[in-house]
């Protein structure tokens, strides 16, 4: 899709950021709010009051705020998918509409093809490279990290290939959000057992197995390392790190270890991710997480045009999200997940690296709210939208 055309009538000091109404929208919205950007939010119906009641903008009372929110706009549809609708486009055209994607893009349309190919809407970022995010792609992110030369886990493609002793985590279809993944642990020896409880429970799908993820269960403390690459500069930020909250296995782990084997017999330990929170890591490791985010970036421009259309490589945000590991006295981090857009978790901005670099503390989405500015002020808005 050719980026000019896109932009072709384009009123750029006049610019609105659009999003889709979830999963980091808000943060999005207050970073472009921030650098003067108009705001809109596709919200689905059901889901609209957080950005039609709640966080929409409105006039402060007299000796308060000038101006509350941060969602200027907010289009209600039946569906996410809904968006590519000519209607809903032509009215995101005429708003000057610069659309951040997130996760949002891949889990609600069933034909993401569509994304790239028919929604006529310049998005910031990488509209192709969403696509290596899933596991089930020829080429993923998985080969990606290793081309590389990025330490992943393990992977395996049955429980016969299992090392003997070896705890592996098996990421596998859920049985009702089947565009989210459940996850539980096994071993070589009870891996049928665990897989057959896991579906009777109705934790996964019954076919979850045929395209699941078996991986090596790396011990570490997990860290997601939430990083910014600006075409305009060149340069690689580390905008801050953060690690998951997840749904029910943090009541289990506030519970005694006694307490744990007695509730165990009444629910199982599910690992739903619910929300982040904000980490910091030693500066002893700040050096290897920026090579691995180099190493990252650099691959990303190596990909050939089957994949990246554009040529342009990861713009903008993305997330490496693993775990810090001991071995022999020395630290490594291992990475088992890519955010190859804006991850969802706005409360990075309270670990300090943005502040160290910027001398104040900034979201991703603010910073998103930045790099857009600067691309429309140095005339290169081409350079970071696709």
């Amino acid at each position: 899709m050719d980026i000019s055309s896109l932009l072709a009538g384009y009123d750029q000091k006049h610019l609105t950021v659009g999003v889709l109404g979830g999963h980091s929208a808000l943060d999005v919205a207050h970073g472009a709010k921030k650098y003067g950007f108009g705001t809109v939010c596709i919200a689905r119906k059901g889901r609209e009051k957080t950005y039609e009641k709640y966080f929409q903008v409105k006039k402060g009372r007299k000796g308060a705020r000038a101006q509350t929110g941060c969602i200027d706009d907010t289009i209600v549809v039946d569906k996410f998918e809904d968006v590519l609708q000519q209607k809903i486009q032509e009215k995101l055209q005429k708003m000057n509409t610069i659309f951040v994607h997130n996760r949002y893009f891949w889990v609600y349309f069933p034909d993401y093809k569509k994304v790239e190919e028919e929604f006529r809407v310049p998005i910031f970022g990488s509209r192709h490279l969403m696509m290596l995010e899933e596991r089930d792609q020829p080429y993923n992110q998985y080969h990606l990290l290793r081309d590389a030369g990025i330490r992943t886990p393990k992977l395996y493609k049955g429980a016969k290939d299992i090392d003997l002793g070896r705890m592996v985590i098996v990421k596998a279809r859920e049985a009702q959000r089947r565009y989210e993944r459940g996850f539980f642990m096994a071993t070589a020896t009870d891996f049928d057992e665990r897989v057959s409880a896991h579906i009777a429970s109705g934790m996964i799908s019954s076919d979850a197995m045929d395209d699941a993820t078996i991986e090596e269960f790396v011990v570490g403390a997990p860290v997601n390392f939430n990083f910014f690459y600006s075409p305009l500069t060149g340069e690689l930020e580390l905008l801050g790190t953060d690690t998951r909250r997840q749904t029910n296995l943090d009541g289990f782990l506030r519970m005694t270890a006694e307490d744990q084997i007695w509730a165990k017999q009444f629910t199982s330990v599910k690992m739903v991710e619910t929300g982040h929170i904000a980490v910091t890591v030693k500066e002893s490791l700040l050096e290897k997480a920026f090579e691995l985010g180099e190493k990252f970036v650099a691959q990303c421009k190596k990909l050939p045009k089957k994949f990246d259309p554009t040529g342009k490589g990861i713009i903008g945000p993305f997330a490496l999200q693993g775990a810090v590991v001991t071995e022999d006295g020395k630290e490594d981090i291992v990475i088992f997940d890519v955010s190859f857009r804006i991850p969802g978790s706005p409360g990075t901005f309270a670990t300090p690296y943005t502040r160290y670099l910027y001398g104040e503390a900034m979201s991703v989405g603010e910073r998103i709210g930045m790099e857009i500015k600067a691309a429309v002020g140095e005339g290169r808005l081409e350079e970071v939208v696709t």
